[in-house]
């Protein structure tokens, strides 16, 4: 398996190449070179299987040439131990065709897990392998960074810095970055939005003098590698629910696109996906651009829901590159369009093509408490605001006798004061995080200035 990029100039790397990589030398994204298919006899053979296994066998295509089969079935395996739950992707229901996919039993509460932990056992076994080291810069709106730091703390060849904005992430969030005591983890509070964030990490692969002199690579969900991962919950949620057999639907509350993405690749590897349902908060850049009204950045708005408070959607490139039926060029020249101008129009063409796959809606601050508060009535169970979104969504999007699977996000114990705001229900942390809110914080604050951060980079990267 190949993999080449979204804009179309850069070469074609392996599995293993691109994911080291990041992002591409042309300013792409990497997708692979085609997406393999499963029967209809494979789907259905993953029924009643482990996680781990439905997980090998949906991801081993696009690995193969990097990993051994052994070698990944541990990789998995290592990854995978530390969660919460038994079924690791457990299924709620919370209706009588509607249902909550719990993604949050990883070790820092949040879906990034399922990725996150994968990653890190990934770059840890290609990087011993080469004797190499690297560093990681990522970006973060709340959730990522805490995965990242916990997927990688302690290993000795990968440096870390995450960097989120300054005030703009809930306190759990930022302790779950900030307390980790391993020397190779860095925690950036940057004075800017998320969008800042994510445009320095662009900007800092886009600079290959300081890229190759610190062994840049990336964690975010540009890296298709965290893409990869996502695919697999889809697909053991939804033969849970009767596929390949019957067609089943997602809604998935989204800032940056991969989540959903993943369930693009799913669907166009067979699995029977009926609707895919963006839903966003009241940064409904992603929405408006589904409804026809083209894709233009405006002021991001803190919300309850801070890990969706994004305006550039740096998945959303992988989308338009299949609507825009895999030309690079087009790909390009839309995204200098975004870049210079601040948006762009989608053609008719790449319309229709999105409109095939996906459709949203989105939820307003008043709506999203208001969801919290009927859905711990209604069935008992206690939303974070980010499942919150995706379930009022849902609702408005429910066509029995197809059941819906919401993607429940993050925990609530992650947002307290919101979900507490909305229902009386204060959300315990589990055990094992009781004294996170004791545990000392080391975190350096920054400008939104992209020589300040490389220059603290490069003075805190060890090779």
């Amino acid at each position: 398996m190949k993999y080449i990029s979204t804009r179309g100039q850069a070469p074609e790397l392996s599995f293993e190449e691109a994911m080291l990589t990041g992002l591409a030398r042309d300013g792409g994204l990497y997708v692979p070179s085609e997406i393999p298919t499963l029967s209809h006899d494979e789907i259905a053979g993953f029924a009643g299987l482990p996680y781990e296994e439905v997980a090998f066998r949906v991801m081993w295509p696009y690995v193969s040439g990097s990993f051994s089969a052994e070698e990944f079935k541990g990789i998995i395996a290592r990854a995978y131990a530390g969660f919460g739950h038994a079924a690791l992707a457990p299924l709620k229901q919370l209706d009588s065709n509607h249902f909550l996919l719990e993604l949050f039993h990883g070790p820092t509460l949040a879906f990034k897990d399922f990725a996150m932990q994968l990653i890190g056992q990934l770059f840890q076994t290609a990087l011993k392998r080469r004797g190499d080291s690297v560093t990681i810069v990522g970006a973060t709106s709340g959730d990522t960074g805490s995965a990242a730091i916990e997927a990688f703390r302690g290993l000795d060849a990968v440096n870390v810095f995450i960097m989120y904005p300054h005030g703009r992430v809930s306190e759990v969030q930022r302790r779950q970055m900030t307390t980790p005591v391993e020397a190779n983890v860095h925690a950036l509070a940057v004075d800017g939005d998320f969008d800042d964030c994510q445009a320095a990490v662009k900007d800092m692969f886009n600079d290959f003098d300081f890229r190759d002199s610190v062994h840049l690579a990336g964690v975010n969900s540009i890296n298709f590698a965290r893409v990869l991962a996502q695919v697999v919950y889809y697909f053991t949620s939804a033969v849970a629910l009767g596929a390949p057999h019957r067609r089943v639907s997602f809604t998935v509350p989204t800032g940056n696109f991969g989540d959903i993405f993943a369930g693009f690749i799913a669907r166009q590897m067979g699995l029977p996906i009926e609707q895919l349902v963006v839903a966003t908060n009241q940064n409904d850049i992603l929405h408006r651009c589904l409804s026809g009204e083209g894709y233009f950045k405006g002021d991001t708005i803190p919300s309850i829901s801070p890990s969706m408070d994004i305006q550039v959607s740096s998945n959303f490139e992988r989308a338009l590159f299949y609507a825009y039926d895999q030309d690079g060029s087009a790909v390009a020249q839309l995204m200098d369009e975004l870049k210079s101008g601040g948006g762009f129009n989608v053609s008719q063409g790449a319309m229709q093509a999105l409109s095939e796959v996906y459709t949203s809606g989105r939820a307003s601050e008043a709506e999203t408490s208001a969801t919290i508060k009927s859905e711990l009535a209604a069935s008992g169970e206690l939303l974070c605001p980010h499942g919150a979104v995706g379930v009022k969504v849902a609702q408005e999007h429910l066509k029995p006798p197809v059941p819906m699977v919401t993607l429940a996000t993050a925990h609530p114990a992650k947002f307290p004061a919101a979900v507490e705001d909305a229902c009386g229900v204060h959300p315990p942390l589990p055990p094992r995080m009781a004294d996170l809110y004791e545990r000392p914080e080391r975190v350096t604050r920054i400008a939104n200035d992209l020589g300040a951060i490389e220059d603290h980079i490069r003075k805190h990267s060890v090779h």
